[in-house]
């Protein structure tokens, strides 16, 4: 099915948008990583990330306020100069030597990215049906990492030329095109309306309410949750292995920049061939239940071999799937929903339910460090177990996702599980 040229170029704006937005994202996280951990070291990371949660949800907030008032074009537009203010302000602190800007800006990080980047898949959403989608998403996601390669490859060209701080300006500027670029796919595409008995924030200006009575959409934030928690203990554990490996701030923020340009490069490799094939041919229930299966045989490697390489991989393997065919796959599930559980309820699951967990087991682990000292092997034990429950609940949600797909085409057969 070939997508009509309006929704192509659509498409291709929003993609255009998303590839700016992480170019700028691979300057920001490369630094702010890189600027923490020489201010209060790795072993405080868990701190900060506990400190994401509620910055979150208060952005979250003001991010309903103004979908409410003003409409998901010019909410995107708003949100999206705000956080380039937000960065530069950022950026002034750390030249006025404070150190409490380090992790201002780690946090920050957290937070806009996802916000933002969910209103873009909030439009895809909206606009596709989801046999386009299948076709859509995974290019999508490709031309979106095509900026975060570049970003990824400036990060190690130019972070000793120039300093890790002044990185800061390219992420801030990053925003301003990526604005562009997303209003002229609301343009092309139109914007999505919310119902009369949804309009102006009528059930809820952040959706909690609604998230509650759907079973279906609790399942999809448990989904997260567990996922989430996988990607936090993986990503601490390969933070500290890069602490003793790499103990020079400069030359520790151009191996993150490598690290990421060469992880989106094998995101981007499955984006453009493998996720059209294999969203196009295999059961969406399969692919789902096939990756937490890759990520239990990488954590029992590392828990078995624990090195700096096992944990590299371990991570970028769990980021490169998540950036592609889980992306790819999961946004599906919100196709049969409603505007609200597009636009509202997909940023509580996506953005603070990806950062609640991440801040929350984060946290757990500091408290436990108060008291005794983790071994790098608890990590990736705890990683499996949680893949473990992804199995669980993702499973419970393809089933789920077609029996909504039937409900709205009857005449539809469920003849590959779950499309």
């Amino acid at each position: 099915m070939l997508l009509p040229k309006r929704l192509f170029l659509a498409a291709l704006a929003i993609s255009s948008a998303g590839g700016f937005l992480l170019c700028g994202y691979e300057f920001i996280r490369a630094v702010s990583t890189s600027l923490f951990i020489e201010a209060y070291g790795a072993v405080n990371l868990p701190w900060v990330m506990f400190a994401v949660p509620p910055t979150t949800f208060l952005l979250l907030y003001v991010f309903g306020r103004i979908l409410s008032r003003i409409g998901a074009n010019r909410a995107l537009l708003l949100t999206s100069l705000l956080s380039a203010g937000i960065i530069g302000g950022s950026y002034i602190l750390l030249l006025r030597g404070l150190a409490l800007a380090a992790a201002i800006i780690y946090v920050f990080r957290e937070a806009y990215i996802v916000l933002i980047i969910e209103q873009y898949w909030s439009l895809v959403n909206s606009t596709l049906s989801s046999d386009q989608a299948r076709q859509v998403n995974g290019p999508f996601c490709g031309i979106a990492s095509l900026g975060a390669i570049a970003g990824g490859l400036l990060v190690r060209q130019l972070a000793a030329p120039l300093g890790s701080e002044l990185l800061l300006l390219f992420a801030a500027g990053s925003l301003l095109p990526a604005a562009v670029c997303s209003g002229v796919a609301y343009t092309l595409a139109g914007e999505p309306k919310p119902s009369t008995e949804e309009a102006g924030g009528k059930k809820g200006h952040i959706g909690i309410a609604l998230f509650f009575r759907s079973r279906y959409l609790v399942l999809i934030g448990l989904l997260i949750l567990t996922t989430q928690t996988v990607s936090t203990v993986l990503d601490l554990r390969f933070n500290g292995l890069v602490e003793i490996e790499k103990v020079d701030a400069d030359e520790r923020t151009a191996f993150y920049g490598s690290f990421y340009a060469g992880l989106n490069a094998v995101a981007l490799l499955l984006q453009f061939l493998a996720v059209p094939l294999i969203l196009r041919f295999v059961p969406l229930r399969t692919v789902h239940l096939g990756i937490p299966a890759v990520h239990l045989l990488t954590c029992a490697i590392l828990t078995i071999t624990p090195s700096l390489w096992s944990g590299l991989i371990a991570f970028l393997l769990f980021k490169a799937l998540d950036y592609s065919i889980f992306r790819a796959g999961k946004e599906i599930f919100y196709i049969p929903v409603s505007f609200d559980a597009r636009y509202r309820v997909k940023q509580i699951i996506d953005t603070f339910g990806y950062r609640t967990a991440k801040g929350s087991s984060a946290g757990v682990l500091a408290l436990v460090g108060l008291f005794a000292k983790i071994p790098g092997a608890a990590f990736s034990v705890v990683a499996m177990v949680m893949a473990g429950f992804w199995s669980v609940f993702v499973s419970k949600v393809t089933k789920r996702y077609q029996d909504l797909e039937v409900e709205k085409n009857p005449l539809m057969k469920a003849n590959e599980g779950g499309s």
